[in-house]
């Protein structure tokens, strides 16, 4: 029995682009073909490849974008929901649209995406690597990777440590790290997603808790469910923290979820569930994830915390960079000098030890001296008596 060769694919990019030709969003293409909106994503970025019917399905509607697009109706404004339309802005050549999706909820819950919005919470990342146009120069790249992402990650980080401080340090800190390993994340299919990983684990590190500045409280939100939303957020453990943010803030997909979080597909599932029943326990109208999505984006955006310009970030990270390698290089040379001066002052034959002390037999013990005998005595005083002064004292004296 021989298999029929799989269906012939588009690139990935090319897939984004016809998709985007098209005027459909994730949510169309997803409810089309018959998976979640997260896999079509996956299917775009190349992290993943649909397989048997799917794939078939999926290659005839692509075959079907190839023709002309077809004249914009009276929904083609709602339809086209990856597109940019925020004011005074010009998209570039395959830059990335600001969307927020949601997964496709349960039976009976309502699919789809959320519209996008300037301030939401969660933006998509930029143009992938092979999609941003020549001549950028890497510093151009990380800024306009930094621009797209940094607002977005600083509010999902609030809503992990519950402190805005904390969230700016870990932003920055995730932009350090990516500038570090710029070759790296200029490579990887979703630098966003890097990114992202490396400012969610700063932000759920169990030292911070031992940081002299995080141990003052910070004021909570002023509004009642916001800071009961906050409360529960943080009882939870950090993955479950993290695993309900990921699928129903970001709209990240479950699969993608569990890989994140570093569990299995089962286990990020059953934190899910588990998050959703806390979260419904004390606030019961977020029960409905489409609600808890809404709840989650206003809670991050409370106080609006700014994170900083792209070429403090990137100057920061340079400096840390430097401040390590010097630090290094002198604990070396430290090192060296040490060795050096060991080996100098080492002696350069055996020594043997000195052994230790023996008990000598035999000896008389030691006696004090006493008071003089009367024979002692009298030898004393003719010994002061009779020696005389000058040469004859040097006389012997016979007998």
């Amino acid at each position: 029995m021989t298999r029929s060769p799989a269906t012939p694919l588009p690139p990935p990019a090319e897939r984004r682009r016809l998709r985007e030709a098209g005027a459909l969003t994730w949510a169309q293409v997803a409810a089309r073909v018959g998976v979640r909106p997260a896999t079509v994503r996956a299917w775009e970025s190349g992290r993943s490849v649909p397989r048997g019917r799917t794939r078939e399905a999926y290659a005839t509607l692509l075959a079907g974008l190839t023709g002309p697009a077809p004249a914009p109706g009276p929904g083609a404004e709602a339809r086209a929901g990856a597109v940019d339309r925020t004011p005074g802005r010009r998209r570039r050549k395959g830059a990335a649209a600001v969307v927020t999706v949601r997964p496709d909820e349960p039976a009976g819950g309502p699919p789809g995406g959320v519209a996008p919005e300037p301030s939401a919470f969660a933006q998509a990342p930029p143009a992938a690597p092979g999609e941003v146009p020549d001549g950028l120069t890497p510093a151009q790249a990380f800024d306009a990777l930094y621009a797209y992402c940094a607002p977005a990650l600083v509010r999902q980080t609030y809503l992990l440590g519950g402190r805005r401080d904390l969230a700016l340090e870990s932003v920055e800190r995730a932009f350090q790290r990516a500038w570090d390993h710029w070759p790296e994340v200029a490579r990887d299919p979703e630098p966003a997603g890097w990114v992202r990983a490396a400012a969610h684990e700063w932000a759920l590190s169990p030292w911070h808790r031992f940081r002299r500045r995080h141990r003052r409280p910070e004021p909570p939100p002023s509004d009642d469910d916001d800071r009961t939303l906050l409360e529960t957020l943080l009882l939870l453990p950090p993955p479950y923290r993290r695993t309900l943010l990921l699928y129903d803030g970001i709209g990240v997909g479950l699969p993608e979820t569990a890989a994140e979080t570093e569990a299995t597909t089962k286990a990020a599932a059953r934190r899910l569930v588990h998050a959703r029943e806390t979260v419904a326990a004390r606030l019961p109208e977020l029960s409905d994830p489409g609600e808890l999505h809404r709840r989650l984006a206003e809670l991050g955006s409370t106080g609006r915390p700014r994170a900083a310009e792209p070429p403090a970030v990137r100057g920061g990270g340079e400096r840390r960079a430097r401040f390590w390698t010097r630090a290094a290089i002198a604990f070396t040379v430290a090192l060296i000098g040490t060795t050096a001066l060991t080996l100098h002052t080492a002696p350069t034959r055996y020594e043997p030890p000195v052994p230790p002390g023996e008990t000598v037999r035999g000896v008389p013990p030691r006696v004090a001296p006493g008071p003089l005998s009367q024979e002692q005595r009298e030898l004393r005083d003719s010994l002061r008596e009779e020696l005389p002064h000058g040469t004859q004292r040097l006389t012997p004296r016979a007998g």
